[in-house]
């Protein structure tokens, strides 16, 4: 399946609802349909379906809990507004941003959501607070080990597959949003790292296992997915070699051979919060068919592979 042809359809089956938790995942689906829309020239038809989906948030009828996972649902709202105008929509990213806290076990997932919001904020209102934040928060966690593998945080630390591609696609985020800053050579050097012992663990079907450096665990959709985004994006804005283009299009097509034409997808890590051992990693259940997680996720990286 091409990529072109998997965006379509996933486009189709998610991002089309607000998931009851008012979760990152929806606001990674609105985004998803955004830049599809916007590569296929009807941008206005989907901004106008997006907005009416993103109504309840943006209105306040449904305010954004605190907690990061949540926050990060903005996510799609600098885009949108880029479309419509709304002037409510940079409040919400910007007010989501300022709501956001690192949490202090440094967990990976943080690095996604500081990377979608502070990112998003310093580029829309060009504050360099946010920038500032943001690369101090990424470059001062402690977590990234020899291995060049990231734990899920000081609690768990273990090389969950997701974490590691959350590491990932949070430095993709910083650097697509904040072009130039005095830390930036930095952070790409500790991307590169990362990604060169990831690139090394790579199955020859393309896909990252549930736990990062151990091949007996299942193939992980989601994590996949999230890496070969933030692969493709920097080889598609320059701050990775080409070195990484193989990886990219491996990838690629095993994440297509487990994503079906309606949508559904094969093995899904469902959400996990730090755990105690190594075993409940490795055991940690995955779901295969309709899973909002995974599809966002999925159609971001379909879609970063048609810009590409």
């Amino acid at each position: 399946m091409t990529a072109a042809v998997a965006a379509r359809n996933l486009a189709a089956v998610y991002g089309h609802a607000l998931d009851k938790y008012l979760t990152y995942p929806s606001g990674v689906a609105l985004l998803g349909r955004l830049r599809l829309a916007a590569l296929e020239g009807n941008a206005d038809d989907v901004a106008a379906d997006v907005a009416r989906v993103a109504e309840p948030i943006v209105s306040g009828e449904s305010r954004l809990p605190d907690a990061a996972p949540c926050l990060a649902t903005a996510c799609f709202a600098d885009e949108l507004a880029e479309v419509t105008g709304d002037a409510r929509l940079p409040t919400l990213l910007v007010e989501s941003a300022n709501r956001f806290e690192w949490d202090p076990d440094v967990r990976v997932e943080d690095f996604f959501f500081a990377g979608t919001l502070l990112g998003r904020a310093a580029k829309l209102t060009g504050d360099v607070a946010f920038a500032d934040k943001l690369f101090d928060l990424l470059l001062s966690a402690d977590t990234l080990q020899p291995n060049g593998l990231y734990w899920h945080c000081h609690a768990s630390p273990f090389f969950w597959g997701r974490g590691n591609a959350f590491a990932a696609l949070g430095i993709a985020e910083a650097l697509s949003h904040v072009p130039e800053h005095r830390r930036r050579d930095e952070l790409i050097e500790r991307n590169v790292r990362h990604l060169t012992a990831l690139m090394d663990l790579q199955h020859a079907s393309g896909m990252w296992h549930q736990v990062i450096d151990d091949p007996s665990t299942y193939p992980e959709h989601s994590g996949t997915t999230m890496l070969g985004y933030a692969i493709t994006r920097g080889l598609r804005q320059g701050w990775l070699p080409d070195s990484f283009a193989a990886c990219a299009a491996r990838a690629w097509d095993g994440v297509a051979e487990r994503t079906s034409s309606e949508g559904d997808l094969e093995r899904v890590c469902v959400g996990t919060g730090p755990l105690e051992t190594l075993a409940e990693y490795v055991d940690r259940p995955s779901t295969d068919g309709f899973d909002e997680r995974g599809g966002a996720m999925a159609l971001q990286f379909a879609v970063e592979r048609i810009a590409d």
